[in-house]
């Protein structure tokens, strides 16, 4: 999929929200246009069409929801966001049955903007009526993981390349950022349902009291709000894939009803009488230690039996400073066609300094880094000393990692958010991307270390 063939419209009367919404996606390739009123949205709206609107609030969704209905009338295939800094579960949960596809709490970080607005787009190629849509939505261009030379990194391959053509469960277990779904991605795209739905589902985004409609899906009726019927996510996948996403952070209740599944190979969507038949392959992703999260009680150790029956590890990229050359140079070729910064090159001493940093957010991290340089060194090559001056610290992480012994959980991740911060040049919203968290948890998190 081609980014500049997604037109995303922002409602935002007081242009509180839409400068940063714009940016982020904007730098992502997406065309995006600003409204300032309802009115002005739907004479846009009347003229082209957009993948998706996202409508800002400063408190709750009382004028969105009416909106919404207005302009599917004018567009029914567009997927909705909406954002609200004053918003709860419960607005949450009536956006969303009222055929949202979803809500954000402000702040939001720039990886959530990026991750629902993708997310939406993989929705709208499943459901969209217009076949022109599907077609142009069909697949999004990733880059490639498996460029990288490690022994790690081809055993991941090998393994990818033997259980893809099954339809065995996978688990994919790594740290944040070391690239999960781009695995998930390429055992569909190696597998016999290649022509079938890939959706991806992040489990720590989905509310307790949303889990049942968003997997399973609701008939018109089944409750107040359910205007028609919704199908889930697993019926979106029906002979493809479904890919659950941070599944250690699936709620217990999510847990037993996704276990229910596995084991009896059926789902009821809400308010149906007809149970229907299960016909997605799963595959699963957790930064996290399963087997812990059992022993704590966290997690049901039954469900990670079902789970687990091929379990893919992928290895942090401060074990695999070899890899680092090759997707240095595939980051550098994709921002500079991307930004238009032709001529950009690494010499052989800033890929050095990359090499000997341990890289806590791993390959996104990687990627962010790269980006950076592309746009803001000033010459066209690429030098140590444009690197950020975490690189340069004598107190810089090094690969071979330091000991850990002895120092607590807290002392640990506070010594990962000041790392991150350094490189981030502290930019809170920048750290946040790279830990993989939203910036409002990030500022718990900083708040609480200060007191």
């Amino acid at each position: 999929m081609n980014p500049a063939n997604v037109s995303i419209l922002i409602i935002d009367r007081q242009a509180r929200y839409s400068p940063g919404i714009a940016r982020v996606l904007a730098g992502e390739g997406y065309r995006v246009a600003r409204a300032a009123s309802e009115k002005s949205a739907c004479e846009m709206a009347a003229k082209e069409h957009f993948n998706i609107i996202v409508k800002t609030s400063d408190s709750g969704l009382s004028d969105g929801i009416p909106l919404m209905a207005e302009l599917r009338g004018l567009s029914p295939d567009t997927q909705f966001i909406f954002v609200s800094e004053g918003g709860s579960i419960r607005t949450a949960m009536d956006a969303i049955h009222q055929g949202a596809f979803d809500y954000l709490a402000w702040p939001a970080a720039n990886e959530q903007i990026l991750r629902s607005a993708r997310q939406a787009l993989d929705h709208q190629a499943l459901v969209a009526s217009d076949p022109v849509i599907r077609q142009r939505l069909k697949k999004r261009e990733d880059v490639d993981l498996f460029v990288g030379r490690s022994q790690a990194i081809r055993d991941v391959q090998r393994l990818i390349e033997q259980v893809a053509p099954t339809d065995v469960t996978v688990l994919i277990q790594g740290e944040s950022g070391t690239g999960k779904e781009m695995v998930a991605r390429a055992i569909h795209e190696k597998s016999r349902r290649k022509d079938l739905p890939f959706v991806p589902v992040n489990c720590a985004a989905l509310p307790e009291a949303l889990i049942e409609s968003e997997l399973f899906g609701h008939v018109r009726g089944a409750f107040t709000g359910a205007i028609a019927d919704k199908p889930g996510r697993f019926e979106l996948a029906r002979g493809g894939t479904l890919f659950l996403d941070e599944i250690g952070d699936l709620s217990r209740l999510g847990q037993a009803d996704l276990l229910r599944v596995l084991e009896d190979g059926v789902f009821r969507p809400i308010g149906s009488k007809s149970a229907v038949r299960a016909n997605a392959r799963i595959v699963t992703a957790t930064n996290k230690e399963l087997e812990n999260q059992c022993a704590l009680g966290a997690f049901r150790e039954d469900l990670l039996y079902r789970l687990n029956v091929i379990t893919i590890h992928l290895p942090p990229l401060r074990d695999c400073p070899e890899d680092i050359p090759p997707l240095v140079d595939m980051f550098r070729s994709h921002f500079v066609a991307k930004h238009g910064r032709r001529g950009k090159e690494f010499d052989a001493s800033a890929i050095k300094c990359l090499q000997a940093f341990s890289w806590p957010g791993n390959v996104r991290q990687l990627r962010n880094i790269v980006e950076r340089l592309v746009l803001t060194a000033p010459g066209n090559r690429i030098k140590s000393a444009d690197l950020p001056a975490v690189f340069h610290s004598p107190n810089r992480p090094a690969t071979s990692a330091p000991r850990l012994a002895g120092m607590t959980l807290a002392e640990l991740e506070r010594e990962l958010i000041r790392q991150t911060l350094e490189i981030s040049g502290g930019s809170k919203t920048r750290a946040a991307e790279i830990l993989g968290i939203s910036r409002r948890a990030l500022h718990y998190k900083l708040r609480g270390q200060a007191e």
